[in-house]
């Protein structure tokens, strides 16, 4: 299971779009991809959800213990 950074550039880099596009299409500022990207922590919820609904995905609460099993 990707976290959200990897998992961002790979849907990104699948749909062969740059930064730049993809900040464009999904309607936020470049800076938030970047951020996302670089695994920096201090994100709007809603800009990265803006971001997920692009790869048809967004962020919601995950049970840790299944989360720790998922990783194992």
């Amino acid at each position: 299971m990707d976290h959200l950074p990897q998992f961002v550039k790979k849907r990104r880099k699948k749909l062969k779009l740059t930064q730049v596009e993809l900040a464009e299409k999904a309607g936020v500022g470049l800076t938030v991809i970047r951020k996302i990207e670089q695994g920096k922590e201090n994100l709007s919820m809603a800009k990265v959800n803006q971001v997920l609904i692009m790869f048809g995905h967004i962020l919601q609460p995950v049970n840790i213990k299944d989360y720790e099993e998922s990783i194992s």
